[in-house]
């Protein structure tokens, strides 16, 4: 593991205001996972698609989440309202706004093609729109953004491997794949040779593993897809072979505890298992996941759980550090962002 300051001098009671100016990145997060009611409900009017919600209000009261499947069920129902190339435009660039209200330098954004082309929404729709915003991004807003093509594991095999073919004509607007959708059943061994396509076409893959799935579904994403990050893998802490392997490659867990709380993966942020993976020492980092779903936005999650897990200073520090080398930009790319959250943390601490 790289030397890290430690920062410990920061009081607590500072944590709040030093994540709001400090850079950091966003590596986990659905870009139809911030499709706000407000705006969900604007593009039905826009599009007229009829919602099962009177008015914002509505949608919000659903969102009372027993497990990861209900969840889902409104995510999908929301989608339906993304029609255009300028629903998709306009959902990334509130997305990407509330990104640099947060200090957010760099984010790799999935999107779920899948959810669409089932509604007849064609791929380039899809692309062209977010693909636009992210082209604009750090001309408008200083963020510097990729998309993540993810594929649905609850989908048939095939139809990834189709989708694969539909998108490597538009290579250049993406960076990788990642797996994603209800967990349960649906090992990431399945996607094998889908995922070997995506490396042989030069893209980065990652996998949402270990958070319905048990540890040994994150040890096949890694084994079978080989992952280069791995999205939540909260329940890799039940196998201490496995925990020792992550330490020791420093292989990334992009970690969701208010996504994670939401959906019953854990029962409050107090009794959350990040502050037992930072003591293991995981590449562990803090993200929003579906952030109009699951109650805020990165800098939100970051205050939110630093407070109910008594964070310290330096736990934070790590935290974003981590989220800035787990990014795929390049490494002097890296090491001046992480001179920048440096130069932060000194300053409060008084240096």
């Amino acid at each position: 593991m790289p030397l890290v300051h430690t920062f410990s001098s920061i009081p607590a009671t500072h944590l709040p205001s030093l994540i709001a100016v400090s850079p950091k990145a966003e590596l986990h997060v659905h870009i139809e996972g911030t499709l706000e009611p407000e705006m969900a409900c604007a593009l039905a009017e826009r599009n007229g698609v009829a919602l099962p919600y009177a008015d914002p209000a509505g949608m919000r009261q659903a969102m009372n989440f027993r497990c990861l499947q209900d969840f889902l069920n409104l995510y999908y129902t929301a989608t339906a309202v993304l029609r255009t190339e300028q629903d998709f435009y306009d959902l990334a660039q509130a997305y990407l706004q509330r990104a640099a209200a947060d200090r957010v330098v760099r984010a790799e954004i999935f999107f779920d093609p899948q959810a669409h082309l089932a509604r007849g929404v064609r791929l380039e729709t899809v692309l062209a729109g977010l693909s636009q915003a992210i082209a604009r991004s750090e001309t408008d807003h200083g963020v510097s953004a990729a998309l993540l093509m993810s594929f649905l594991r609850d989908r048939p095999v095939a139809e990834a491997h189709e989708l694969l073919d539909a998108v490597l004509p538009f290579r250049e607007t993406i960076i990788g794949v990642g797996l994603d959708s209800a967990e349960a059943g649906h090992p990431p061994e399945l996607f094998a040779d889908v995922f070997a396509r995506a490396r042989s076409a030069g893209l980065h893959v990652v996998a949402h593993a270990g958070e319905e799935g048990p540890p040994s579904s994150i040890t096949n994403a890694l084994d079978t897809l080989y992952a280069e990050r791995v999205d939540h893998g909260v329940r890799c802490l039940e196998d201490v072979s496995l925990v020792q392997r992550l330490a020791r490659q420093r292989i990334p867990l992009t970690v969701c505890p208010l996504s994670n709380v939401r959906l019953q993966v854990a029962p409050s942020l107090a009794a959350h298992p990040l502050p037992r993976m930072l003591a293991a020492g995981l590449k562990v980092s803090v993200h929003s996941d579906d952030p109009a779903y699951f109650g805020g936005y990165l800098n939100h999650t970051l205050t939110a759980s630093a407070e109910a897990m008594s964070l310290t200073s330096h736990d934070l520090y790590v935290l974003l550090r981590n989220s800035l080398e787990s990014t795929f930009l390049e490494p002097a790319a890296i090491a001046s962002h992480v001179a920048k959250l440096d130069r932060c943390f000194a300053e409060a601490a008084g240096g």
